[in-house]
């Protein structure tokens, strides 16, 4: 087992790790809508927050080998369903052709009362 940790991600708010590689597979942390420089909560809706996520998540594979192309799992927690299509749109964007399983559930409160956190599973490059 290795920890991944990154500089161009958000530094984790609690005790764990960005990421974690074992058996060739990178299992992220959740992300949530912090901007890495800034270490602050973005501001704007589900759409800016959204992409906020991606871009974290992209840089914690990076740090670790790998890269959206081989995600194989991703799980979204939303805090309220109806912005499921929204985040679909911008999922859509940040995945191609070979899109990951993915469950998507709705809860009822998210650290730091974002509206999006999402985390997965990849593959090593």
């Amino acid at each position: 087992m290795k920890a991944i940790k990154t500089d161009k991600a958000p530094a984790p708010i609690g005790p764990y790790s960005q990421a974690m590689e074992s058996g060739g597979l990178i299992f992220t942390s959740g992300q949530i809508a912090i901007d890495p420089q800034t270490n602050a909560l973005i501001e704007g809706g589900v759409v800016e927050q959204a992409k906020q996520v991606f871009e974290n998540l992209k840089a914690v594979l990076e740090a670790a080998g790998s890269d959206l192309d081989h995600v194989v799992k991703t799980t979204i927690f939303l805090k309220d369903m109806n912005d499921f299509s929204k985040v679909n749109e911008i999922y859509a964007a940040y995945f191609g052709k070979a899109v990951p399983a993915r469950s998507t559930v709705e809860v009822a409160r998210l650290p730091k009362d974002v509206l999006i956190e999402v985390d997965c599973i990849a593959e090593k490059k």
